[in-house]
């Protein structure tokens, strides 16, 4: 039988119905409820977003803003079962801020509701949210940790000069220069074409869409050469949403963060694909809208920009990234070759793969102290 489940430890989230408002889901955290605050926020675009601020009242603390991936959300930075990022600033420091972007799977747009590219995340969400942010802590140094979508939409706002005046940018998984596995853009292209007038997401939570239902083959084809018997897992370890990318390193996540899978990532909407698809062949982060004059203000290739760029970047990545590839070690040889006034540093992380550099059970050891140390040295 193709989807068989095992007893778990901890028990699965109750299943969800779509959302069909801007509400937000909330965040999951052990977090005294005193140091978090919830900060209504909306873009100039009229798109409600979350933004998250964990305090201690202590007004001289540095602040680092943390952006998810697509799919993901503000979730990933405040695993309740394990020490997590926001832990590790918050003992080291400083004061984290988490930004719920409109990819986030706290809120319903990749479902539901309007449409969007990349551009709308590099020219309204990232720079409106700084702003916001610096309107609140003054002249403190503001850095971004960013993962995945949230760095490569974070590199075009940084080439347009939209969030001048960072004390520094971590990276992590992919930057100026996207680079996917041949079979994997492959993937994108192709099953963009065939699925984009039958269906416009592809769902990871198994028990939403039922046996019974048009998703059904793409859990079954995911389900191939995969050993667990989760089918959330399946569609995402090795196959990340069917593009036959690896998500993670199985072995790296605990059972209390693999039973979460559903909740900590979401839907991945094939409308998004058609922008996907023009990066990844240009290796840069190129702007979607050409012709619209409210995104004149993005570059048409981050990269071509980059001298722009006015903070210290560290380019992370783990050695098993089986999603972008090698895509932080290249950008950190294009960019020492075409601008080396800029000050880029790459670290490579052993036995890890893409999300579980944050979701991974040992990622405070591992990773953190790769963050920590940047940081640090620019405090």
């Amino acid at each position: 039988m193709i989807f068989r489940t095992t007893p778990s430890r901890t028990a699965r989230p109750a299943l969800r119905r779509v959302r069909t408002t801007a509400a937000l889901r909330p965040l999951r955290h052990r977090l005294d409820a005193s140091l978090v605050e919830e900060i209504p926020f909306r873009t100039s675009d009229g798109v409600r977003l979350g933004l998250t601020r964990v305090g201690t009242g202590d007004p001289a603390r540095p602040v680092v803003l943390l952006l998810h991936g697509h799919t993901a959300s503000a979730d990933m930075f405040l695993l309740p079962e394990t020490r997590n990022l926001v832990d590790v600033l918050l003992d080291d420091g400083y004061e984290p801020w988490l930004l719920d972007w409109r990819g986030s799977c706290r809120l319903p747009y990749n479902e539901t509701g309007r449409r969007y590219t990349y551009d709308d995340v590099a020219l309204y969400d990232i720079p409106e949210a700084v702003a916001h942010i610096r309107q609140r802590i003054g002249e403190r140094p503001l850095f971004v940790v960013a993962h995945c979508i949230g760095a490569l939409t974070l590199s075009l706002s940084m080439a347009a000069g939209l969030v001048p005046g960072l004390a520094g940018v971590v990276s992590q998984g992919v930057f100026l220069t996207p680079k996917l596995a041949g079979r994997t853009s492959l993937r994108m292209s192709v099953a963009g074409e065939l699925l984009k007038t039958r269906v416009d997401h592809i769902p990871v939570d198994f028990r939403k869409v039922g046996l019974w239902s048009k998703y059904t083959p793409l859990f079954a084809l995911a389900s191939r050469g995969d050993g667990c018997p989760d089918p959330t897992c399946r569609i995402l370890h090795r196959s990340a949403w069917g593009t036959g990318a690896s998500l993670f390193v199985h072995e790296n996540l605990s059972d209390s963060t693999h039973d979460r899978l559903a909740e900590l990532l979401g839907p991945a909407p094939l409308w998004i694909l058609p922008h996907l698809r023009r990066i990844e062949l240009a290796r840069s982060v190129v702007r979607w809208h050409d012709t619209d004059h409210r995104y004149r203000a993005l570059p048409p290739n981050a990269l071509d920009a980059a001298d722009r760029i006015d903070t210290p970047v560290l380019l992370l990545a783990g050695s098993e990234n089986g999603l972008w590839l090698d895509s932080q070690k290249l950008c950190h040889e294009v960019l020492a070759r075409r601008q080396p006034q800029l000050d880029v540093s790459y670290a490579e992380i052993p036995g890890y793969g893409h999300l579980d550099t944050f979701l991974g059970r040992g990622a405070a050891l591992d990773v953190f102290g790769h963050i920590l140390e940047f940081l640090g040295e620019r405090r």
